[in-house]
């Protein structure tokens, strides 16, 4: 592998301009083709989406159009974000179910190469892992069929917060498509350390992002998760010690950057693509490639 090889994707909050998880309607302050144009330019081979802000964009631009703006700008990866309540009863399971179903739908004209998973978003205590091993399983199996991944996302605020409990939830469920994301924020953040990636077989390797953390907690996890992320190599994290556990582990994917930063979304979009993207490869220089 040479720098060369090395495919970034811009994770749907790192070019999404004035908007945050949990704003409203999470519709990006810039359309589609302006993103993809000043991505493709800088180099991003990848972009995410929130499933809102596609729907906003094929109702006004159309599936075929889309799929040009994308192809066009040489984006060759695309990702879907962000999915919850799959594994609950009631209306919040039928929401779910329902938007994973216009999820694939719309994944299977466009490409999509993954489809992002929070598990136990909010909850506390130990999570139910058979009931949510069951409803994952259900999901990767409709998913399969169509070539996309499952990358399921530990995160410190909720009940799957650790590398270890994202196994357990992901390990063995009958379909090869669901996997772990790692985030090198909510490593950072969840206590964990590179070594703890390690751990993780390879085969349940589906997804990285790349962000990094300040020296402190400001209020809450969500709170500086959704406003105070820093960009690679400008805050505490080692960020190339986690990309060469991953590498090291048998990672060889694209690499998503995800900055959520109150201060990074108020950038002009080629500022903030081009800033995430330059900084996000200079991490590579210091990490040993594979052969």
């Amino acid at each position: 592998m040479k720098m060369g090889d090395i495919e970034l994707c811009a994770s749907y909050w790192t070019i999404a301009g004035n908007t945050f998880p949990g704003d409203g309607s999470e519709i990006s302050s810039f359309p589609l083709r302006e993103r993809a144009q000043v991505a493709g330019k800088i180099g991003w081979r990848g972009m995410g989406l929130v499933y809102a802000d596609l729907e906003a964009t094929l109702r006004k631009e159309g599936i075929d159009t889309v799929r040009s703006i994308l192809s066009d700008n040489g984006i060759r990866h695309l990702e879907l974000e962000f999915l919850v309540d799959w594994h609950l009863d009631g209306a919040r399971r039928f929401a779910a179910d329902a938007m994973f179903g216009d999820m694939l739908e719309v994944a299977s004209k466009l490409e999509v190469a993954k489809i992002k998973l929070g598990a136990g978003l909010f909850e506390e205590g130990e999570p139910d892992l058979p009931r949510m091993r069951e409803a994952l399983a259900l999901i990767g199996e409709r998913a399969n069929p169509l070539g996309i991944d499952i990358a399921i996302e530990f995160l410190p605020f909720a009940s799957i917060n650790t590398i270890e409990r994202c196994v357990a939830l992901t390990k063995d469920l009958g379909t090869d498509n669901v996997g772990v994301l790692v985030d090198t924020w909510h490593v950072h953040r969840g206590g964990m350390k590179s070594d703890d990636i390690r751990s993780i077989p390879s085969q349940l390797l589906k997804a990285a992002e790349l962000d990094d953390a300040g020296p402190e907690l400001i209020d809450s996890l969500f709170n500086d998760s959704t406003h105070h992320r820093h960009l690679c190599g400008e805050g505490v994290i080692d960020i190339p010690a986690q990309i060469q556990a991953l590498l090291d582990t048998g990672y060889r994917g694209y690499w998503g950057v995800e900055v959520i930063s109150a201060a990074h979304r108020q950038l002009p979009l080629e500022e903030a693509a081009r800033r995430a993207y330059d900084t996000t490869m200079a991490q590579f220089h210091n990490v040993r490639l594979p052969a």
